[in-house]
């Protein structure tokens, strides 16, 4: 995400404004400090969007699963 400081911010809201609008979130940052994020009105709340492990429970990885295949890939590199 880009940062931009508080002086560029002022000189180019507009266009830091419209590239919001369409999607490209970015950070004001005062004396290198990150002070806000600017996001899109209609841009998902933090617990709207999808974080690791939103299919918990939807599949299981076999026991295995470190083991299949083992024999074809010896095979495969001469082993």
């Amino acid at each position: 995400m880009e940062s931009v400081n508080m002086h560029e911010a002022k000189t180019r809201l507009s266009q830091l404004v419209a590239r919001a609008a369409k999607g490209e979130a970015f950070i004001i940052a005062k004396a290198g400090k990150p002070v806000v994020r600017v996001t899109a009105l209609d841009s998902p709340e933090n617990s709207q969007q999808k974080r690791i492990g939103f299919m918990v429970g939807e599949f299981k990885v076999p026991d295995d699963f470190d083991r299949m295949g083992q024999d074809e890939i010896t095979d495969l590199f001469g082993g």
